[in-house]
């Protein structure tokens, strides 16, 4: 049954390691020279604060590259999940496997396991390259989880899931073509929701205190005819941590009101002090930090800021570069045991409702 499996899988994974082949002489011509470039160069651009010129080395194919990691376990979930089981039912060549003595469960386990194992496989082994070429480059970013799934592990788990995804909707859908059209739909679900629901919620947060700095502290208002002037903290820099969010709050936790910013900055709230008008700094809607309003409210909004600096900081929420790793592993081992309760499904779903 394994060397059936592998016969059926052969065209696909042909293609697939040719693919990797060519991806992996790419990276290593143009890997080696990336990491020569970043030992060379890279103390005397962090010595002068100034690495923008070596960020932008390769800038292209990093990017893509990125794009390559991000979509791969979706056309895993497409073209090698939903086809697997969906392909046999929609031709009937399942038929052939189960009147030769082997079982519904053995036919089953033997193409997850097989196909399963080469999908996680072949992300494995593209991530990886990925995150090694992209390493020199993401070591200056200092931006972790600006890739985090880009690199690392995840794309393990990631693979798994729209595997088994894939094949539990091929074999409840019994056509190929929706199959494949639902996986991808589902996939992307899965993935947003996770981003946005699980993966900030899977670790408490950090928070760090800031006083207010009057240069990078914008100003702004919003619209309608009750509207509101608030000021806006920039976001700090903490190296390869993951912001979440930045406030202004007292120390008793509370937020800078409205009233609280009228009171304590009122020529900057109504817009009547000089160099401030409807037409420029102040306009509803917009917003400004000190270096981006005209010459005469820059001063206005430095002492704005300075007073209210007096009773509030800026809050920052955030995760920081330590949870990296705990969080790679986590994300992986929620989508490993999601694929792993998909193909339990679909396993049992073939031995006792498929007909």
């Amino acid at each position: 049954m394994i060397r059936f499996t592998l016969r059926q899988f052969r065209n696909v994974a042909v293609v697939s390691i040719l693919v990797l082949v060519v991806l992996a002489v790419i990276l290593a011509i143009t890997g080696v020279p990336l990491v020569h470039l970043y030992d060379s160069t890279i103390r005397n651009c962090k010595a002068q604060g100034d690495c923008k010129e070596f960020l932008l080395t390769d800038r292209s194919l990093y990017v893509w590259l990125g794009i390559i990691v991000l979509v791969a376990p979706g056309i895993i979930g497409v073209f090698w999940g939903a086809p697997l089981v969906a392909g046999e039912l929609e031709n009937g060549t399942f038929r052939l496997a189960w009147s030769q003595s082997v079982t519904r469960t053995r036919w089953m386990v033997t193409k997850l396991g097989v196909v399963g194992l080469a999908a996680m496989a072949s992300a494995a082994l593209l991530s990886l390259m990925v995150t090694w070429w992209a390493s020199p480059l993401d070591r200056v970013n200092m931006d972790l989880f600006g890739h985090f799934d880009e690199r690392g592990i995840v794309a393990i788990g990631y693979a798994a899931f729209a595997f088994s995804l894939g094949v539990t909707a091929g074999i409840l859908i019994r056509k190929t073509l929706p199959a494949m059209a639902v996986t991808l739909v589902a996939f992307v679900f899965a993935r947003l929701a996770f981003v946005s629901w699980i993966r900030p919620n899977l670790f408490a947060p950090a928070y760090k205190a800031l006083p207010l700095d009057p240069v990078s502290t914008g100003f702004a208002t919003s619209g309608g005819s009750m509207s509101t002037a608030t000021l806006i903290p920039a976001p700090p820099f903490i190296s390869n941590a993951w912001v979440y969010s930045t406030q202004i709050v007292d120390k008793a936790g509370h937020a800078l009101t409205h009233s609280f910013l009228a009171r304590a900055c009122p020529l900057l709230v109504s817009g009547k002090s000089a160099g401030v008008s409807s037409a420029g700094f102040g306009l509803l809607g917009h917003s400004a930090t000190r270096s981006q309003a005209p010459a005469g409210a820059q001063s206005v909004l430095q002492d704005c800021v300075a007073k209210v600096g007096a009773t509030f900081h800026e809050l920052v929420t955030y995760q920081p570069a330590s949870r990296y790793w705990p969080l790679q592993w986590y994300e992986m081992a929620i989508f490993l045991g999601a694929a792993v309760i998909l193909a339990g499904f679909s396993t049992w779903w073939v031995r006792r409702r498929l007909t």
